[in-house]
């Protein structure tokens, strides 16, 4: 009997609201240099801003996780979505760095239930052999946002004002919903799912309790898996949040590039993190159905792709901009295929009823990560900028970012050397 394929249009549904998650958070870095100028902002200024970002999604995340875990997927992305995409059109409101902060604000406590949301989605959808593959897909969506984002925002710019760029890219999130409404529900209440695709997503060997009440996420810090993927999200997702935030404006000061036109560079390399997404979660799928257990599979994938984010640290010998696009484009690739596992790790390590809890913790230990290390940044490029060589303070970025992710796996793996599922009463 044909198993049936319509998990897949769920992963696609996931992978475009990524993608819009990522295009509406990625316009303000496309615009920087225009709002510099217009708002005199320095980069300690709009560092602030991108913690205010980073804060509010971290605060949100921890929200979000569980609230997902209680009122379902299909009612928790809803709300964040709509959150998320009107905050994004009030952009084109503010007048200055603090109204700026307030909206960045107000778009990371929307955004934040993306994640969540997508994460227990797969886990309800998909059997273990395919969650990474499914995580990679739908995550390699934010590596098309963040390619459209500079096609697209230059050219409304340039026809119609940083405001309307605000108002056109967080408008599409409400087009998302609908077809969301039409087409999701859980497995065990969808109509056109068939039996036979049904048994084989629940093929695994997992929990039998699913009716029970969702843990409390604060029991969830008293285990090891936790802080496992506490760490491995607090060191790595800040390195990612820089590739978005701040990349744009490297090329500009380090290499002149006009980020007022459709940029082939920043296009090359986020989407060279769509291969890695797409790419690291095949290869731990790869490795399963090869009949490696799951968790050596992502873990042994996750210290390859580690050791191919070193060497983004030689960025600084770069003399031309296309040397730079190929180191960090492989860094870049790297993380995504990264994140690809470490989220399916989560799924490996935690009943399916604690899942969205888990990956709000990991999240909002990604940005809490992600508020102290815009702090590093911004005192850093201030500081040689006025010295005269900005470029040198991206040199000791880089350092950083080359080495967190080694960093991050050594750590998962002392408090996580083997497969153990979190026992939750």
């Amino acid at each position: 009997m044909e198993i049936g394929k319509y998990r897949w249009k769920i992963c696609a549904l996931l992978f475009f609201a990524t993608t819009i998650n990522y295009l509406d958070r990625q316009v303000i870095g496309l615009l920087k240099p225009v709002l510099e100028d217009q708002f005199n902002w320095t980069e300690t200024d709009y560092s602030n801003i991108v913690i205010t970002f980073q804060a509010a999604y971290a605060i949100s995340l921890l929200g979000f996780g569980g609230i997902i875990d209680r009122i379902g997927t299909k009612l928790g992305y809803s709300i964040s979505i709509v959150v998320w995409s009107i905050a994004a059109m009030l952009h084109a409101l503010a007048t200055g760095t603090l109204s700026f902060a307030f909206m960045r604000g107000l778009l990371g406590l929307g955004e934040a239930g993306n994640f969540p949301a997508a994460i227990k989605t797969v886990a309800e959808w998909f059997p273990k052999n395919e969650r990474a593959l499914a995580t990679g897909i739908f995550n390699s969506g934010a590596n098309i946002g963040a390619v459209a984002a500079p096609i697209l925002v230059p050219w409304i710019l340039g026809i119609y004002g940083w405001e309307m760029a605000f108002i056109a890219t967080g408008a599409i999130g409400f087009i998302w919903l609908i077809f969301w409404w039409l087409y999701y529900e859980v497995p065990s209440k969808h109509k056109e799912l068939s039996q036979a695709e049904f048994d084989y997503i629940h093929a695994d060997k997992e929990e039998k309790d699913e009716n029970q009440e969702p843990v409390k996420w604060a029991k969830l810090f008293g285990f090891r898996q936790t802080w496992a993927f506490f760490f491995g999200k607090m060191l790595t997702d800040p390195i990612w949040w820089f590739f978005l935030f701040w990349l744009p404006s490297y090329f500009s000061e380090r290499f002149q590039l006009d980020l007022k036109k459709p940029s082939l560079e920043l296009i090359i390399v986020y989407t060279a993190t769509t291969v890695g997404s797409i790419g690291g979660g095949w290869l731990s799928g790869k490795l399963i159905n090869l009949g490696w257990p799951s968790f050596k599979a992502r873990k042994i994938t996750m210290l390859g792709f580690a050791l191919a984010v070193v060497p983004i640290m030689l960025a600084r010998y770069c003399d031309n901009i296309w040397q730079a696009v190929a180191l960090i484009s492989l860094a870049a690739a790297s993380h995504q295929a990264w994140s690809a596992n470490i989220y399916s790790i989560a799924t490996d390590m935690f009943p399916k009823k604690a899942v969205s809890s888990v990956i709000g913790i990991g999240g909002m230990a990604g940005s809490v990560g992600g508020i102290f290390f815009p702090m590093i940044v911004g005192s850093l490029l201030d500081k040689y900028k006025l010295l005269g060589n900005i470029n040198d303070g991206y040199n000791i970025i880089f350092l950083l970012c080359g080495s967190a992710y080694i960093l991050a796996w050594l750590i998962i793996y002392s408090l996580a050397p083997k497969l153990e599922i979190a026992k939750i009463d």
